[in-house]
């Protein structure tokens, strides 16, 4: 896992392995969608997301 943070993707899943001080440290992330039709935001989830040894708190709205 890279330490550095990317400043562009803000993240506040800090179960993710990716997550480190509220920023992601990958270079990019993959958003996919969780149904066919997406109408609402929470239909979107992020692909890049691997489960890390973090905690369990979630941030999403």
């Amino acid at each position: 896992m890279i330490n550095d943070t990317n400043p562009s993707i803000k993240c506040s899943v800090n179960s993710c392995a990716h997550h480190k001080d509220q920023r992601c440290t990958l270079n990019e992330i993959q958003v996919g969608c969780c149904q066919s039709h997406v109408g609402a935001c929470k239909e979107t989830e992020c692909a890049s997301f691997c489960l890390g040894d973090h905690g369990t708190s979630c941030g999403c709205h």
